[in-house]
């Protein structure tokens, strides 16, 4: 059976998972950046890049993240900045001609678009009914592998709040943003049935994982 997971998702010890006034210039809203200074330097992130890089818990986590993972659902902020009814077919994403998905990805929005074909095997496919048409599209499309939810925080909030997300892994890192995107905010997570099953630190975040 596939699980539906977040993996990698970074929070700020005051639980926003992206800060004020996203834009190209900052796709993670000011300050939201700081978030991932943990995973940057690991190897599976710098593999991406064809280099190589740190070792460690937070690696051992960047890498779980992404194991046997056979689609992804993400939100329409997460693919770009273009708002409202798609202009053009020009903006392909964030991640040039080979995104690092290799494998479908389901982006919710209210507009509809064609399926965008890039390199590496990722194929961008525009879901406009909702997140449980989205789920059940990727889930087919995984092929019994796991769906990874990449964001945004608006995103995991939805299916957070419907209780369709089996498995959180949340990387806390240790800065305050103060305000922006929060993760929790008015969602009983205990009342849904998570509970928090790992709880490990390293020098650049605390790596916890909630289990439904």
């Amino acid at each position: 059976m596939s699980k539906l997971r977040t993996g990698c998702f970074s929070l700020s010890l005051d639980g926003f998972g992206a800060g004020l006034n996203q834009s190209l210039e900052n796709p993670l809203g000011e300050g939201g950046e700081a978030l991932h200074d943990w995973f940057i330097p690991t190897r599976t992130f710098q593999r991406m890049q064809g280099k190589d890089g740190t070792t460690g818990v937070d690696d051992e986590f960047a890498a779980r993240a992404f194991t046997n993972i056979g689609a992804w659902i993400m939100g329409r902020n997460m693919f770009g900045p273009v708002r409202g009814p798609w202009p053009d077919e020009n903006w392909k994403g964030w991640w040039g001609d080979n995104p690092p998905y290799h494998c479908p990805v389901f982006v919710l929005t209210h507009h509809e678009r064609a399926p965008v074909t890039m390199a590496g095997g990722t194929i961008f496919h525009f879901v406009t009914d909702g997140i449980e048409a989205a789920l059940e599209r990727a889930v087919q499309a995984a092929d019994r592998k796991d769906v990874l939810i990449g964001g945004g925080v608006a995103t995991v909030r939805q299916y957070l709040r419907a209780g369709l997300i089996d498995e959180m892994h949340l990387a806390i890192s240790p800065i305050l943003l103060g305000s922006g995107e929060h993760l929790f905010a008015d969602i009983d997570t205990a009342a849904l049935g998570y509970r928090c099953t790992e709880h490990i630190p390293s020098q650049k975040a605390t790596h916890v994982v909630l289990t439904k």
